[in-house]
């Protein structure tokens, strides 16, 4: 299994931190507001097989599957290019991919699920 990072909450309680007693602001910016967490166990059953298959290495049911996403809505917090990956979560009963899907982070190695084709993100938590 993954383990979402720890070291990105600590980094952004370190900045308000240093804003405050350094007499400086804090800006939050529209990633931060939009992501949010859900638990392992309250993903639907076909995340829970779309992590498998990542754990694993595949093979995924889509050719997309693994290519790089761009974030190009910037509700994920910012990296460089080619850092976070898409993957397909199979929605039962439709024609198409559908619009769920697990988004990696490489370097950090965190989870994220969304059910509405990029508009919200939750990061998974493999903790609850």
């Amino acid at each position: 299994m993954r383990f979402p990072p720890r070291i990105t909450r600590a980094g952004a309680a370190a900045a308000v931190l240093s804003a405050l007693l350094l007499g400086g602001t804090v800006t939050a910016t529209p990633a931060a507001a939009a992501v949010g967490s859900v638990c392992y166990g309250d993903l639907p059953a076909q995340a829970h097989d779309t992590l498998g298959l990542i754990e694993r290495g595949g093979p995924f049911p889509y050719a997309q599957d693994g290519v790089v996403f761009q974030n190009r809505e910037r509700v994920l917090p910012g990296r460089p290019a080619g850092y976070y990956h898409e993957y397909t979560v199979i929605t039962p009963g439709s024609p198409t991919r559908g619009a769920r899907r697990i988004v990696t982070g490489d370097e950090d190695q965190e989870d994220y699920y969304t059910s509405d084709h990029y508009a919200t993100f939750d990061l998974v938590d493999f903790g609850c």
